[in-house]
C-alpha cells in the first residue's frame, strides 16, 4: 500500500512524484551505459552496407547502379592508390577483416623511402584512384566506413573506406586511374590507411573477393 493510512507520509501525489523520477532515473542509466562496439574498418557488400553496433545490426541501403560501356576497364585492377611505396597494413580475411565473405577487404598505407612501415605522414592525403569503370556511390560521415565510395559496374563493384575527402560526386561515372578521393582515417579507423574491397556479382549476388588477385602490390 503506498498511500492512505499505511504509509502516512505518502500521499498520492509523492508517490506519483517518485514513480516519475524512478522513471527518468532509469531511462537516463539505459542512454549513458557503454556502447558495445567493435572496431570494424570495412563494409559488408551485399545490397545493402550491414554493420555492427552494440549488439544488432543496422542496415544502409546502397544503390545497385551500373555503368555503361566500360569495355576492358570493367574488371578491377592495380593499386589504388598508385604509388609504388604501398605497404599492405591487413589482410585478407583476418583480423577485422574476418570472415571473408562478409567483411573481406585489405587496408593499403604508404611507407617513407627505404621503409617497410607505413607512417601516417606518408599515408594521409595519399591520391585514391578507381581500379575499374563504373558508377560513384558516395557516402560521407557513415559509420564505420567514414567517406566512403562505392564504384559499381554491371559485374564488379568496389568499395574505398576512410577517406578524407572525396574528388568525386555522387553518380559520377569513372574510368580506371581517375581521382576519387584521398587517404584518410574517418569513421572507424585506428589510422589513416584505405580500406578497400572488390566484389563481383555472380547468380544475381554480390561475392567477395581478394584484391591480391587482382594485381594490387605489383610493383
Amino acid at each position: 500500500m503506498m498511500y492512505g493510512d499505511g504509509w502516512p507520509y505518502l500521499t498520492r501525489e509523492r508517490a506519483i512524484l517518485l514513480i516519475v523520477a524512478l522513471v527518468c532515473l532509469g531511462f537516463l542509466l539505459f542512454q549513458t551505459r557503454e556502447p558495445n562496439q567493435q572496431l570494424i574498418s570495412t563494409w559488408r557488400g551485399d545490397s545493402f552496407a550491414v554493420y555492427t553496433t552494440q549488439a544488432g545490426l543496422k542496415a544502409e541501403a546502397v544503390p545497385e547502379q551500373a555503368g555503361q560501356g566500360l569495355g576492358d576497364t570493367s574488371r578491377p585492377t592495380g593499386n589504388p592508390l598508385g604509388n609504388a611505396r604501398t605497404v599492405m597494413t591487413q589482410g585478407y580475411g583476418v583480423g577485422t577483416h574476418a570472415p571473408a565473405n562478409v567483411w573481406g577487404a585489405i587496408d593499403l598505407a604508404v611507407a617513407p623511402d627505404g621503409s617497410n612501415q607505413a607512417s601516417p605522414g606518408s599515408t594521409t592525403g595519399t591520391p585514391i584512384y578507381a581500379t575499374h569503370g563504373g558508377v560513384v556511390n558516395v557516402t560521407p560521415n557513415s559509420y564505420p566506413a567514414g567517406n566512403h565510395v562505392w564504384v559499381v559496374n554491371d559485374e564488379y563493384r568496389t568499395g574505398y573506406s576512410h577517406l578524407q575527402d572525396f574528388a568525386v560526386q555522387d553518380g559520377q561515372t569513372v574510368q580506371r586511374g581517375e581521382l576519387i578521393g584521398y587517404v584518410g582515417s574517418s569513421g572507424m579507423s585506428s589510422g589513416p590507411h584505405l580500406d578497400y574491397q572488390i566484389w563481383q556479382k555472380q547468380g544475381g549476388r554480390w561475392v567477395n573477393l581478394n584484391p591480391l588477385d587482382f594485381d594490387v602490390l605489383q610493383r
